[in-house]
């Protein structure tokens, strides 16, 4: 039997999990649904996101797990949330074209962020495994549009990519994080960026709303920084239970849990 505070832990993951997602709190902040910010957005901006998206995982990649160590300690969200709003004032302030620049920027911020919660859970960020599911929590911001009923869960979303990341940990366990070339790197970057970009294109139609400006670009790049915060939260805190339940307990555990209180 898993133990109540343990059992309460995985209610408190559930909820962050499986809440609303991005858009939810990005309409908030305009005071206006997203879909009426999408539509502002210029033509060809989905291709512009899409490839900053796919070239700032891998920038991503390559700087934030830098310098990390396997120390346990409370995780930093409070200063990496000051630093996101202060990249996200360049994206209010100039908008679609700073998307290159910012973009890279932020994601490498919150990545970091994201390994230092998993740091504070227990991974081992020396492992590659463990920075692999650093990188996936990129993937539980939002819902891709090829999803089907099975897929827009948690651990849908988990077994949706649970081959790709499976290849992916057996190139770099042989030729560690340098060839992102490599077929295994480009499917696992290319199921996380499909997902991410989704959330990102919502974030930059907000960013491009006129009144926004950069002020409100700060904000809304804090609120971006707090959802990756807490989806990291919830993953880790699973990731931990299942380490010492086994995985096919966590997971019949969570579908018990009431949808009610997610």
């Amino acid at each position: 039997m898993m133990h109540p505070d343990h059992l309460q832990q995985l209610t408190d993951a559930k909820r962050v999990l499986e809440s609303p997602g991005i858009a939810a709190r990005l309409s908030n902040a305009l005071g206006t649904p997203i879909e009426k910010a999408l539509d502002l957005l210029p033509k060809g901006a989905g291709e512009l996101v899409t490839s900053a998206t796919r070239k700032a995982l891998e920038a991503a990649m390559k700087a934030a797990l830098t310098g990390m160590n396997d120390d346990l300690k409370p995780p930093s969200k409070r200063f990496h949330k000051l630093t996101a709003a202060a990249s996200g004032g360049i994206g209010g302030a100039f908008g679609l074209s700073a998307l290159v620049v910012e973009l890279p920027v932020s994601t490498t911020l919150m990545l970091r962020s994201i390994a230092d919660i998993a740091r504070s859970e227990g991974e081992a960020l020396s492992e590659r495994e463990a920075q692999l599911a650093c990188l996936a929590v990129f993937a539980l911001g939002g819902p891709s549009a090829s999803d089907d009923g099975t897929e827009t869960g948690y651990f849908g979303v988990r077994a949706a990519m649970a081959k790709a990341m499976s290849d992916a940990l057996a190139h770099v366990s042989r030729h560690g994080m340098a060839q992102q070339g490599a077929p295994a790197m480009v499917r696992f970057m290319s199921q996380i960026a499909a997902r991410f970009s989704i959330p990102v294109s919502e974030k930059v139609a907000a960013q491009s709303v006129p009144i926004i400006g950069a002020v409100g670009g700060a904000t809304i790049n804090t609120l971006f920084m707090d959802h990756f915060q807490k989806m990291a939260s919830g993953h880790f805190v699973v990731r931990r239970l299942e380490r010492l339940y086994g995985a096919r307990e966590v997971k019949r555990q969570y579908a018990l849990i009431p949808t009610s209180l997610s």
